[in-house]
């Protein structure tokens, strides 16, 4: 997974950058990007108007939220002006996008330091992580320990492959909770046509995170991404592809995203355990509501007294709608870890 993502040919590296392929929220709608930016508002007073004040985006695509959020800082100056306080650094590891204004540093490094926000917008569901299933002790038998699951990366056939690690073990038993389901009785674990009951081992999203959360000196690391909670493990879990707006079969040749949903609340204690604080979880509706954005229809009286506005306020609401959907982007998670600052002042509507 690790090289079909980020290798020297791998999707996130190579080509035109992921909303040739799908459609995150930064990309669906300015009404992301414009929330954001209250939330950094709210955030840069909270703190005392730092100079610099940081905003450092992980896994940045192309950039398009932090150069949104250089556009919103000169156009808002706001008690204490913003524009010229204002460090943006996007951390990816694709080749900078030659458009890209010289005012945006690119590391593919996390910086040591930052007073401010880091945001992560599904990044965590691109961190690299292991599969594992349970297979028999012996055709019939009894459920043995969890094994990781090996794949061809030509094909994306799977096959059995060795015990899980006892730390991986250790994150199964609390954070992937129930017993696991065996195999059919009398199969192999090396037979293609087995059914599985595969998990997706979040140890390494919660290692990732905790470290971006390390970087925080003061201020607030958000992550927004499609998750799932312990009381509500996904049967066999999320693991899949996409290529060219289409999902596809997760094969790990390098020609499309793989992807899996996060394991939030496991994330999200990591985090709180660098932190020494507590966190907190949000779905995107509830974030975006509180940040501004409703997705309420405008009245249809506007309609007879400003045409234009209308329009104007109807297109709005249709984009923020978008955001906000339980079954596409508003099933996001809006994961907060502040660090010497207060959430609840951030997020008050």
């Amino acid at each position: 997974m690790d090289a079909a993502l980020y290798g020297p040919a791998g999707f996130f590296v190579s080509g035109a950058g992921p909303a040739d392929h799908f459609r995150t929220s930064v990309h669906a709608s300015p009404a992301f990007a414009a929330a954001v930016f209250r939330l950094v508002s709210r955030l840069d007073a909270a703190l005392g108007f730092p100079t610099p004040f940081d905003v450092v985006d992980v896994g940045a695509g192309r950039g398009e939220l932090l150069h949104t959020l250089a556009t919103l800082a000169h156009t808002d100056p706001g008690p204490v002006p913003l524009a010229r306080r204002l460090r943006l650094t996007a951390v990816e590891l694709a080749p900078r996008p030659p458009t890209l204004p010289p005012h945006i540093a690119w590391t593919t490094a996390l910086p040591d330091a930052v007073t401010g926000l880091l945001v992560a917008t599904e990044w965590l569901d691109n961190v690299p992580l292991d599969l594992a299933a349970p297979t028999p002790t012996s055709p019939g038998g009894t459920t043995s320990a969890y094994r990781y699951r090996l794949v061809d990366p030509g094909t994306g056939v799977e096959s059995a492959g060795p015990p899980v690690t006892v730390q991986d073990a250790a994150w199964l038993a609390r954070w992937w909770p129930g017993p696991p389901r065996p195999p059919a009785a009398g199969g192999t674990p090396d037979d293609p046509d087995l059914p599985v009951a595969r998990v997706e081992i979040g140890r390494s999203r919660d290692e990732a995170w905790a470290d971006a959360v390390r970087r925080v000196g003061r201020g607030l690391a958000l992550a927004v991404d499609y998750g799932h909670l312990r009381q509500a493990r996904p049967v066999d879990g999320t693991l899949t592809g996409y290529r060219g707006g289409r999902q596809v079969p997760p094969v790990p040749d390098g020609s499309c995203d793989i992807t899996a949903h996060v394991a939030v609340d496991s994330v999200a204690a990591a985090g709180a355990g660098v932190a020494g604080c507590a966190y907190t979880l949000l779905s995107q509706r509830e974030a975006l509501r509180a940040l501004g954005a409703d997705g309420g229809r405008p009245p249809l009286s506007l309609a007879g007294t400003d045409p234009a506005g209308y329009l104007r306020a109807l297109a709005a609401a249709s984009a923020v709608a978008e955001l906000t959907d339980p079954a596409g982007l508003g099933g996001h998670h809006w994961l907060l870890q502040p660090v010497g600052v207060a959430v609840d002042p951030l997020m008050a509507r």
